[in-house]
């Protein structure tokens, strides 16, 4: 399985800068049953948020913290 941290990170890179990802996508992307591979998403995206790599929101309103739905995006 790939690290979904850096999967998230190449997947930002990839797109326009002020898009956004789903965590699902990057689930999808390291894992066939990407379910399960969730939990290990939201690491990552917790580690990525500390570092100051990526930012979360949720319908186009920022978020601290992970809770609930949310979208990661780079960070600015």
């Amino acid at each position: 399985m790939s690290d979904p941290r850096n999967v998230t990170l190449s997947m930002l890179a990839s797109r326009a800068p002020d898009s956004t990802i789903c965590p699902s996508e990057v689930a999808r992307s390291i894992a066939q049953d990407w379910r399960c591979a969730m939990p290990e998403v939201h690491a990552a995206i917790d580690e990525l948020v500390q570092a100051g790599l990526v930012q979360l929101s949720w319908k186009g309103q920022p978020l601290a913290t992970r809770s609930g739905p949310y979208r990661i995006g780079r960070s600015s």
